[in-house]
């Protein structure tokens, strides 16, 4: 493996290694399950790359789908012991365990295709209006704790201005979240302003879904699809929850929400038209501001 791969991605890659080996063998989860007096959650969790993989489960699964390549169970092991390194990310990973799975993905993608209904993407807020939104939607967090957690999403942001390996990003954002008025109106003109700017890059496009469109495919609610640079990497589709986080992984559903993205960005206005737009809602913004 690849000495600059992050910890997760090496968990991910090696729970598709260890499910190959099963599905294999012909074993479901259960019977594995039952030959090593485990949950079947636990399994699961192995083969999902969402939990940390020791070196005595790869000994124990490569036993029981009685793997005889010598080579094949050391490379394992290898990849086993470079799983439980860690990122930067997890420093942080007590403000939210799950986060931290997300973040992992992200810095190693190589494109990441984002609708976003209520709020700016992540990637592209500037640092008061992240504060603004993070104390917004969690007004329980202390103040010190919502500093970390900016600090994290400018953290983030280091990947859209990577020169030498940028995020191919493309972002549809509903006009609800342009005219929301988070942190009030001189908060959200520098907002506005900074994503104009962004939107300019090569490598970010930028739609908005105008209330004009009435209903479309994205009023279900956020999500995201992360695709990765090796072949290997299955594409992910990840859904924000409120305790819990949610990635598919199986063709079917990433193909469903790939189709689904193609007819938002094809609802949505042109990335010239957005810009021109996105620019007329940040005058107003400045004008209330000014006011």
């Amino acid at each position: 493996m690849a000495g600059n791969v992050n910890p997760t991605v090496r968990r991910r890659r090696l729970g598709q290694e260890l499910r190959r080996l099963r599905e294999d063998r012909g074993m479901t989860a259960e019977e594995v399950a039952d030959r090593l007096l485990v949950s079947q959650s636990k399994i699961s969790r192995l083969e999902n790359g969402r939990r940390s993989i020791s070196q005595r489960d790869v000994r124990d699964l490569c036993g029981v789908y009685e793997v005889r390549d010598r080579r094949l169970v050391e490379s394992l092991m290898q990849m086993a012991r470079e799983s439980r390194q860690q990122g930067w990310w997890h420093a942080f990973a007590e403000l939210s365990p799950g986060y931290s799975v997300y973040i992992g993905l992200e810095m190693d993608a190589a494109s990441l295709r984002v609708y976003e209904p209520q709020v700016v993407p992540g990637l592209l807020q500037t640092a008061d209006y992240a504060a603004a939104v993070i104390s917004g939607a969690l007004p329980e967090v202390a103040r010190a704790d919502v500093e970390r957690r900016v600090e994290v999403r400018m953290r983030r942001q280091e990947r859209v201005r990577d020169e030498r390996r940028p995020l191919r990003l493309w972002a549809v954002v509903d006009e609800a979240a342009l005219r929301r008025q988070v942190g009030g109106p001189a908060v959200m003109a520098r907002q506005l302003r900074y994503l104009v700017e962004v939107s300019d890059l090569p490598h970010i496009t930028l739609q908005v879904m105008p209330f004009e469109s009435g209903a479309h495919p994205g009023v279900n609610g956020q999500y995201a699809i992360m695709e990765f640079p090796e072949a290997n990497d299955s594409t992910v589709v990840y859904l924000e929850g409120v305790t819990n986080d949610l990635y598919l992984e199986k063709p079917h559903d990433v193909q469903n929400y790939s189709v689904l993205y193609e007819h938002l960005r094809a609802q949505a206005l042109s990335p010239e038209k957005t810009r021109d737009f996105v620019r007329a809602i940040a005058d107003e913004s400045e004008s209330r501001a000014n006011s």
